[in-house]
């Protein structure tokens, strides 16, 4: 193997080797972004699925919010 070429490997693999961690921090930023928006999203399912039991008819009195709540 030529130096030639050994260089431009060496050349190669620093790249590869910058672009996988820089590959690697954009992976794990958006993983902690996906793990906030699930928790927002099973927040917001949650309060819709309370506001709907709180909407239903039929409901004892005392389960029902006042009209002009």
């Amino acid at each position: 193997m030529t130096a030639a070429r050994l260089n431009k490997l060496e050349e190669l693999l620093s790249h590869q080797s910058a672009m996988i961690e820089e590959l690697n921090s954009v992976v794990t930023g958006q993983s902690s972004q996906i793990d906030i928006l699930q928790r927002r999203v099973s927040l917001l399912m949650k309060r819709a699925a309370e506001q709907e039991f709180d909407n239903m008819p039929g409901g004892a009195p005392t389960d029902q919010k006042p009209p002009h709540w």
